[in-house]
């Protein structure tokens, strides 16, 4: 094994921005998980339509045109996925939430070859971040420390909004007790559209950024909702604090993981999982509610 601290200085650089690129796309899904208690399955099909829209976009207008397109593109798909079937689905129970969601995925996909192809589609790192970086001894691509930078922005700036913010107050109080949120006068249902907006939107831009790293294919939104999936679950239910934790855990779990004890890397997360369920199920920084 290695003792290099360049080596282990890039396992964790690699840990972190797995970890920030998890943390974009899972933070969306747990709000919506832990304000508007839908099971969104689909969460991962619209991750995927971002790196579409971006790799579209891009091909015309450059990556930073699709970058800053994408997400207002999906927030678009998810307003009309919102008037037309999230919002006749809410008062449904999980399963039916579950069945329709999941049958949602498979649509999506359809969708995306029809228009896009079977062909997995590329996009180029912006000329601005093409290079390297001397970090900790190391050299680092330039990109990849943007994804980590992005996802530490975006942290702190939901972090400010939710603990700072008038509307912040009200996604709290809602994911705490949204009957009593309800009786306050607080307009619920509006907020349920902004966060379910802004949860679709966050997926588009993990899907921009992520598209320069991996190929652009239908299923890459699958790919991803099991990781997404495992990360809320350890950090708990619409909890911004849960969504880092988890992602965190996660990025570096699997990545040293694969360093340290490659033949047990594929189990090493679920084990984890496991023991979270049986320890705390409800996570480990779960929303009050």
């Amino acid at each position: 094994m290695s003792l290099d601290l360049g080596f282990w200085t890039l396992q964790a650089l690699n840990a972190l921005q797995l970890s920030m690129l998890l943390f974009l796309l899972s933070i969306g899904l747990t709000v919506i998980f832990g304000l508007m208690h839908f099971v969104n399955l689909a969460h991962g099909a619209l991750y995927a339509l971002g790196a579409y829209f971006a790799a579209s976009v891009a091909a015309v207008g450059g990556y930073w045109a699709g970058f800053f397109l994408a997400p207002v593109a999906v927030a678009g798909v998810g307003v009309l996925l919102y008037s037309g079937l999230i919002q006749r689905m809410r008062k449904s129970g999980p399963m039916a939430q579950v069945l329709v969601t999941f049958g949602l995925i498979f649509a999506l996909l359809d969708i995306t070859r029809i228009v896009w192809g079977d062909l997995a589609l590329g996009l180029e790192v912006p000329e601005l971040l093409a290079g390297r970086v001397a970090l900790l001894g190391v050299e680092y691509p330039a990109y990849r420390l943007f994804i980590i930078a992005l996802g530490l922005a975006i942290f702190g700036a939901l972090a400010f909004v939710l603990s700072r913010t008038q509307i912040g107050a009200m996604i709290r109080a809602g994911v705490d007790n949204d009957a009593m949120a309800a009786c306050l006068g607080i307009n619920v249902e509006r907020l349920f559209f902004i966060v379910f907006c802004v949860g679709c939107a966050l997926a588009g831009l993990a899907g921009a950024v992520a598209a320069p790293l991996l190929s652009v294919t239908p299923d890459m939104g699958l790919q991803i909702l099991i990781p997404t999936l495992i990360v809320i679950v350890i950090g708990g239910l619409g909890s911004l604090k849960g969504a880092i934790a988890g992602s965190l855990i996660f990025g570096f779990v699997q990545t040293f993981g694969a360093v340290l004890a490659p033949q047990l890397a594929s189990v090493l997360i679920y084990a984890l999982l496991a023991a979270v369920l049986v320890i705390r199920p409800v996570g480990l920084f779960p929303a009050k509610g």
